[in-house]
């Protein structure tokens, strides 16, 4: 049995989608970043960097594990899937990882930030996070034009890039132009494990909300941003 430590995040998405394409057994705690729920000593003591997500694996002797990236890393070890064992293969889907780790997940984070929660309108910063955001995503659109998937099967690359890509428009990012990276949304979105992992926990974020809705939700989590308590840009 694992216990995963999340919230409604693309960073915290990633793990329970993980869970549930790998069939793994866990209990879900849902921590409340308004709270500072994540800063909390018990908490601090599973991830010393006092973020979401990570997980207790209480079947390897209750071994923690934080950092998305290596979470997912050690699942797919831990079971054998969502990573091929041959040195070449995995490296694929280490490379395709980290370019979300990297470059994916920090570039829309700030997107989030200065398009969304800040409270001036910096024009030059939105430009700038959201073009190398939609730079980014040629790149995948490029990858996937030759490839149903990013690193040959179905992997940990792809569910780290998916939760990240299908969040695009609360970045104020489109996907026009990019038909191939617009398949491999839709047909990742149509997963069933994919469907029930973004509902664990459920977000309090309709991404297609009004804009009015969408102004009310980003001014809840200015408030978090401007006080210290938000660990994510990706809410």
């Amino acid at each position: 049995m694992i216990d995963l430590y999340t919230a409604a995040t693309p960073n915290g998405h990633k793990i329970s989608i993980a869970l549930e394409e790998l069939a793994l057994p866990y209990t879900l705690h849902a921590l409340e970043l308004s709270k500072n729920e994540q800063k909390e000593p018990w908490f601090l003591a599973i991830n010393p960097n006092g973020r979401i997500p990570a997980i207790v694996d209480r079947a390897a002797d209750n071994f923690a594990v934080f950092e998305s990236g290596a979470i997912l890393i050690y699942l797919a070890e831990k079971t054998g899937q969502l990573m091929p064992a041959d040195a070449k293969g995995r490296s694929q889907v280490l490379q395709w990882l980290m370019f979300q780790m990297g470059g994916v997940g920090p570039m829309m984070g700030q997107a989030n930030v200065f398009f969304r929660y800040f409270p001036e309108k910096l024009q030059g910063a939105i430009d700038r996070y959201q073009g190398e955001s939609k730079r980014l995503f040629r790149v995948l659109d490029g990858r996937l034009r030759e490839h149903e998937f990013l690193a040959g099967d179905y992997s940990i690359a792809d569910i780290a890039n998916w939760a990240w890509v299908r969040t695009h428009n609360w970045s104020g990012v489109n996907l026009d132009g990019l038909p191939h990276l617009q398949r491999w949304v839709d047909a990742i979105a149509a997963r069933p494990a994919v469907q029930r992992g973004i509902l664990l926990p459920p977000s309090q974020l309709d991404r297609n909300a009004s804009e009015e809705k969408a102004q009310q939700f980003a001014a809840e989590a200015r408030k978090m941003l401007e006080t210290g308590q938000s660990t994510q840009a990706g809410v």
